[in-house]
C-alpha cells in the first residue's frame, strides 16, 4: 500500500497488516501499542494515520485531548524521522529504546507518562499462581471454581454472539462508573472479536452454565512476549477475573516467556490490581517535546 510523505498521511487500513507485521517483526517492540491489531482497533480513538518521514514509516496520532503526537518510527532512520517531527512541534510518545538515540539533544523536554507504563509479567507465574505472594489470587480462583459449573475454551467464532453480549453489559456497567475511555475501548474490543482471525488474535472464554461470562484476547508482541489487549468479565462473579488471567497465560502463547498486560491509564483500582500480580518490570513510556526558544529544562 502506498504511504504518502509527510506532511501528508492516510488512515491505517486492514490491508496494511502484512506490511506493518513485517516491520514489527524486525523492530521487536516492547510497548503494547506497536502491533498492527492495536493500531487498527484504536484507529478512530487516536486518529492513527501513516506517513513516510524520510525512509521511516511513522504513525501520527491524537490524544484524548486532541493534541498531536507520533509513535516511535517503525523503520528506517528512526532518530532522524523523530527529530524532524519534534522540530515540527509534534510530541513523541516513546520508550527508552528511541530516547537513547535522541540523548544528544538538549532542547527536548522528556516527561515520564506513568499512567501509560506497560506491566510486564513472567508468564509462568501468571499461569500457575504458585508461591505465598499469589495465595490470595489462588484462593479467589478456587472460590469461583467450587461455586460455578464452568468451562474454559479457546475463543472460536461460535463464541462471538455471547462475547458481544457480555461486552455490552461490561460497557453499560463501566459507563455508569464514568471513565472517559470506556466507549472507545468497548468499540475496539467488539471489532477485535469480530475480526480476530483477520487480525491474528487468539483468546480464551469462560462459560458459566453454557453462557460466556469472560473473554480475553491477545497476540505475540515480540519473540519473547505476548500481550493481552482485552480482558472482560462479569463484575459480579468473584474470582472470575483471576481465573481468566490464569487461563489466558496457561493456554496461549506457550513459547513466550513474558506477558505484557498493557497500562492502567491512571485508574487507581486498575493500578492496584495490576501491581498485585507482581510485575517483573514496568516498561516506561515518555512524552517528549521540543522546548520553545527561551525555555530550559528545570
Amino acid at each position: 500500500m502506498n504511504i504518502p510523505h509527510y506532511p501528508l498521511s492516510r488512515p491505517i487500513q486492514l490491508e496494511d497488516k502484512p506490511l506493518l507485521d513485517g516491520l514489527f517483526e524486525q523492530l521487536q517492540p516492547r510497548i503494547s501499542e506497536l502491533t498492527f491489531a492495536n493500531l487498527y482497533l484504536f484507529r478512530k480513538v487516536h486518529d492513527y494515520r501513516l506517513s513516510l518521514v524520510g525512509d521511516a514509516v511513522v504513525a501520527l496520532a491524537r490524544g484524548y485531548d486532541g493534541s498531536a503526537y507520533f509513535l516511535p518510527p517503525f523503520s528506517g532512520d528512526a532518530a532522524r524521522a523523530a527529530g524532524e517531527l519534534l522540530d515540527q512541534g509534534l510530541t513523541l510518545y516513546a520508550d527508552n529504546l528511541l530516547l537513547g538515540s535522541l540523548s544528544g539533544r538538549e532542547d527536548l523536554e522528556v516527561v515520564e507518562d506513568r499512567d501509560n507504563f506497560d506491566y510486564l509479567h513472567v508468564k509462568e507465574e501468571m499461569a500457575t499462581l504458585n508461591g505465598q505472594e499469589y495465595h490470595r489470587k489462588k484462593n479467589r480462583v478456587n472460590y469461583f471454581m467450587v461455586r460455578h459449573r464452568y468451562e474454559v475454551q479457546l475463543f472460536e467464532p461460535r463464541h462471538l454472539e455471547g462475547s458481544l453480549a457480555l461486552l455490552e453489559e461490561w460497557r453499560r456497567v463501566k459507563t455508569a462508573m464514568g471513565p472517559k475511555s470506556v466507549e472507545g475501548e468497548a468499540a475496539g474490543a467488539a471489532e477485535a472479536l469480530r475480526l480476530h482471525e483477520e487480525l491474528g488474535l487468539s483468546g480464551v472464554v469462560v462459560l458459566v452454565e453454557g453462557v460466556v461470562k469472560g473473554f480475553a484476547l491477545g497476540e505475540c508482541l515480540n519473540r519473547e512476549t505476548a500481550v493481552c489487549h482485552f480482558e472482560k468479565a462479569d463484575f459480579f462473579l468473584e474470582g472470575l477475573y483471576q481465573l481468566l488471567d490464569r487461563e489466558f497465560s496457561r493456554l496461549l502463547f506457550t513459547g513466550c516467556r513474558y506477558l505484557n498486560r498493557e497500562q492502567d491509564l491512571g485508574v487507581a483500582s486498575l493500578r492496584q490490581a495490576k501491581l498485585s500480580y507482581r510485575p517483573v518490570e514496568l516498561i516506561k513510556k515518555y512524552r517528549v517535546r521540543r522546548l520553545s526558544e527561551g525555555q530550559g529544562v528545570a
